[in-house]
């Protein structure tokens, strides 16, 4: 955590609990923009993400008098908007709505920052407007590829390559050791990989089929 935003979140919290009611509204404003995009990381919508960051503030409000600082304002707010983020993930699959990536991601294609490279090629995005049909399909497969990756290593994943934290912050985040985030983020890439090269396999196993025909 940056230093400065340390200190203000240690000035702020000392205020709300010498009675300071509207110092809980600057932890909101510190910390508001951050937690929001990892809910918006999580959903993938701008109305769910607002509603959970909303919710995640009021719940830690209530509870606040459990809150013993064994860790920072800021990891607790990260886990409590993780947990209802998961939830609203879950409801949302149930009804049908699921995660939509954008191939232009650059993390998509820079999936391992400590190790030998594990590149999974994406095509470029700039192409004809013929083109378009078959990549907004491409993009709802990939999206299904990682909706359907086990929970653990999918919300792992999507912290380090769309929210670009490191692997310290997604250990706070998500209350596991380092080493079990680094090997979930590994487990993920290989998964998403495989996952893909089935993709492509199925494509060209239909495209034989269809010329064929």
């Amino acid at each position: 955590m940056d230093t400065q935003v340390k200190a203000k979140e240690e000035e702020l919290l000392a205020a709300f609990r010498n009675g300071d009611m509207s110092a809980f509204d600057g932890l909101v404003e510190l910390y508001s923009a951050k937690l929001y995009r990892v809910a918006y990381m999580l959903l993938e919508n701008k109305q769910d993400a607002e509603e959970v960051v909303q919710d995640a503030f009021i719940r830690a409000y209530k509870a606040f008098p459990s809150f013993r600082g064994d860790s920072s304002f800021e990891t607790w707010m990260h886990r409590i908007t993780m947990n209802l983020a998961r939830n609203r993930f879950h409801w949302n699959k149930r009804r049908g709505m699921g995660l939509h990536i954008s191939l232009s991601a650059p993390q998509l294609n820079d999936l391992d920052q400590t190790g030998p490279q594990q590149d999974i090629d994406l095509p470029d995005v700039t192409m004809q407007p013929d083109q378009e049909l078959e990549t907004h399909e491409l993009e709802n497969d990939i999206a299904a590829i990682i909706n359907a990756l086990p929970e653990k290593f999918r919300e792992s994943l999507l912290l380090r390559h769309q929210q670009e934290m490191s692997y310290e912050a997604i250990a706070l985040a998500t209350g596991v050791p380092i080493n079990t985030v680094k090997t979930r983020i590994k487990r993920a890439r290989e998964l998403l990989k495989e996952g893909l090269t089935q993709l492509e396999y199925d494509n060209r196993k239909k495209h034989r089929f269809h010329v064929k025909g």
